[in-house]
């Protein structure tokens, strides 16, 4: 269920062969990266069950759509299985929802001719609980495969279990919810699990793993 996932500007390929050997160990479910790092991933992880997970329109989501479906498209060439495309939040919040639904249906679209799945990001924090309902409207009806909370880039903006349940609401059992954000302990996990997740990601994948598998001796008080 997670996405071990490392998305900050600084990242080095030293930081991103940690992050696969540690996404091997683990077994962790695919590892999110930028899509400059999208190759080496592929190199690192091949042979193993872990999929390659990149993010096109990141992280504000206000590039044109054939930019965004260029960046899905090119990432799919070099072997992702999974795209992480923002919305363009500021169409969402003017109304110009068929836009909205056009640009996730093309992206969808090229990601599953390339046999990928497409998830939407909404930014859940930069929006009102109208705007969420009909984001993740407008991603289902668009043929996308998840809806996913938050890029972890706007402040404040981390996964809430209100949000998570909300969408599960909204999108059925069977379309995928990812909570991504501020996910920093088993705790935070269990929440948004119970709310309706069924994909995390999460940079502190290994210390919750840690948590999972050691968790502390009782007290003897």
């Amino acid at each position: 269920m997670i996405d071990h996932t490392l998305l900050k500007p600084q990242a080095t390929e030293a930081d991103i062969k940690r992050l696969c050997e540690e996404a091997r160990f683990y077994a962790f479910g695919a590892v999110c990266v930028n899509p400059i790092y999208v190759k080496l991933c592929v190199r690192e992880l091949a042979g193993s069950n872990v999929k390659v997970c990149t993010v096109a329109g990141f992280p504000l989501g206000a590039n044109v759509e054939a930019i965004k479906v260029s960046e899905a498209q090119t990432a799919i060439n070099h072997g992702a299985k999974e795209v992480d495309m923002v919305i363009n939040i500021g169409l969402l919040k003017a109304g110009e929802f068929d836009l909205v639904k056009r640009e996730i249906s093309s992206v969808a679209h090229h990601c599953h001719t390339g046999r990928s799945i497409c998830k939407v990001i909404i930014e859940a924090a930069l929006l009102e609980e109208a705007e969420k309902i009909k984001a993740c409207e407008l991603a289902k009806e668009a043929g996308a495969d998840f809806v996913k909370t938050s890029t972890g880039f706007v402040p404040g903006g981390g996964a809430r279990a209100v949000d998570v349940r909300l969408m599960r609401n909204v999108v059925g059992p069977k379309m995928g919810v990812k909570a991504s954000g501020g996910i920093r302990n088993l705790d935070d996990v269990l929440k948004l699990i119970a709310a309706g997740a069924t994909r995390l990601g999460t940079s502190s994948s290994v210390k919750i793993m840690q948590e999972l598998l050691h968790p502390s001796e009782p007290s003897e008080e």
